[in-house]
């Protein structure tokens, strides 16, 4: 069937009316439901509002409650504050009134005291021109007399008690002092060995003596060289002995000797090997020795440099005594006496210890082993009581603390006692040092070992600086220094040395 276009056309036309307005009157609907909607909820939150308001306005009117009546219990409680103070105000002012009173009341007895003063001096004035009348002396002569006659009384009664007070005092000062000494004396017990210059060296086989001594003595020549040591092999039966003043070099010398044994090689190049490393050991063994003296006495807090110098001191020696051992003696006497006295034993105790540590250092640096000392120890931030204490033991400083006096007290002790020093070999050192000093300050010498007892003088030269021609003048000018500054029995022979080696490696 068909359907014309005009129909098709109105037919789409009333379709389109028809979705028109359906569309519009189902929006129209929808709309009325939101504005009702919209309308329902405005009224629920005016109401809500409202609702908001009156209870914000009651809190309001609360909290403004609570203030006025805050505000009237503040007025109550100031208005009682200011009811006190008035009251106390009226107190004051009757106690002001009464203290004015007072015043007024002081000051007239003061008047009336002021002019007792004046009737007083006015009668000691009359009564003094009267006695000045009748005694025809003045007040002043009369004081004088007076005096006189007391004096003249009581001048031998007065003299001889404060001479019996002086002697009953010095008595008692005198006994305590040797009761302290005594005591510490008494407590304190060690061994006296004075130092040698010498020491035996024990051989297991009577045949190391010719290897040590070398072909034609170039072995022991080596070793007495690079050691500063005299070595004596004589009929003694397996032994040797090691000669030199300096406890250090015959140490040395041991030490590389025992090496050499052990190795089996005795030759030159080892001897110098192993002289240099018992040279080497014995730095590492001075520290430990250090560490150990400090440990002994009880001194905890020592620098390492202090205890390395300390160690040195093992090997020094003051008219044949020890010096690390003095100086341990003397901690262990200086603490004691110091306890006894209620004096600070630490400081007296550290001061002993370290009274000569200058020594470890004198032979390098010029100055005194005193003034050394000082300087070792402020540089090494040792406490200042310290330095005070050890600096006055020769009284080169005044005693400038009392543990200064207990130091110099315990160094006279310890050099004193029976056999603890030799004086006679404090000036057979002094004197090998000084032959060895001599020969160092010539230019061109590197070493200078007195052997011998002092009756050789071995100088080493250095071959570039020194030719065959001027080691034979300065041989003649050494021995020349010598014969004019040194005071010796006998002769001295002055050996200059001028070696030269040649050196070279194959690679």
């Amino acid at each position: 069937m068909w359907i014309s276009f005009p129909a098709i056309v109105i037919g789409g036309i009333v379709l389109v009316a028809l979705g028109y307005f359906g569309r519009r009157t189902l929006a129209q609907r929808t709309g009325d439901s939101i504005e009702q909607k919209s309308r329902h909820k405005l009224d629920a939150a005016e109401t809500k509002a409202k609702e908001i308001v009156l209870e914000a306005q009651g809190k309001a009117a609360s909290v403004l409650e609570n203030l006025n009546n805050e505000e009237r219990e503040r007025k109550s409680q100031l208005h009682a504050i200011e009811t006190r103070l008035l009251h106390r105000e009226e107190l004051l002012d009757k106690k002001l009134a009464g203290i004015s009173d007072e015043e007024a009341g002081i000051k007239e007895k003061q008047a009336r005291l002021a002019r007792e003063e004046v009737k007083v001096d006015e009668l000691k004035a009359q009564t003094a021109q009267k006695l000045e009348t009748l005694s025809g002396l003045t007040k002043t002569q009369a004081r004088e007399e007076l005096f006189r006659v007391v004096r003249e009384k009581n001048e031998q009664e007065l003299a001889q008690s404060l001479q019996k007070f002086d002697q009953e005092r010095r008595d008692e000062v005198e006994k305590k002092s040797l009761e302290i000494i005594t005591g510490s004396l008494q407590r304190y017990a060690r061994s006296h060995v004075s130092e040698l210059t010498t020491t035996a060296f024990p051989l297991s086989d009577e045949e190391l003596k010719g290897k040590i001594i070398g072909r034609e003595g170039r072995n022991i020549r080596a070793l007495e060289r690079a050691t500063g040591v005299e070595l004596v092999i004589d009929e003694t039966p397996d032994s040797i002995v090691i000669s030199s003043f300096d406890p250090y070099r015959r140490e040395v010398a041991r030490l590389a000797l025992v090496k050499l044994i052990k190795d089996g090689r005795i030759q030159p190049a080892k001897i110098e090997e192993k002289v240099d490393e018992a040279k080497a050991e014995l730095a590492k063994r001075v520290l430990e020795v250090g560490e150990a003296a400090a440990m002994e006495v009880g001194v905890y807090d020592l620098p390492k440099e202090i205890l390395q110098l300390l160690g040195r001191l093992h090997f020094r020696t003051s008219y044949g005594q020890n010096v690390l051992t003095h100086s341990i003696e003397m901690a262990y006497l200086a603490a004691m006496m110091a306890a006894e006295l209620g004096l600070r034993v630490e400081v007296a105790k550290k001061g002993a210890l370290l009274h000569d540590i200058g020594k470890a250092i004198d032979h390098e640096v010029e100055g005194t082993h005193v003034e050394l000392g000082r300087k070792i120890l402020k540089k090494y931030g040792i406490d200042e009581a310290v330095i005070l204490a050890m600096q006055s033991h020769h009284e080169d400083y005044p005693y400038a603390i009392p543990e200064a006096y207990v130091v110099s007290a315990a160094d006279v002790l310890s050099a004193a006692r029976p056999g603890a020093r030799r004086d006679t070999l404090e000036h057979y050192i002094k004197r090998l040092g000084d032959l060895e000093k001599i020969a160092m300050e010539f230019p061109g010498v590197k070493q200078a070992y007195a052997i011998s007892a002092g009756r050789e003088l071995r100088v080493f030269v250095v071959p570039e600086k020194v030719d065959d021609f001027r080691a034979l003048e300065l041989a003649r000018e050494i021995a020349n220094r010598i014969q004019s500054e040194l005071k010796y029995p006998g002769e001295i022979k002055v050996n200059v040395i001028r070696e030269m080696r040649a050196v070279e490696y194959a690679r």
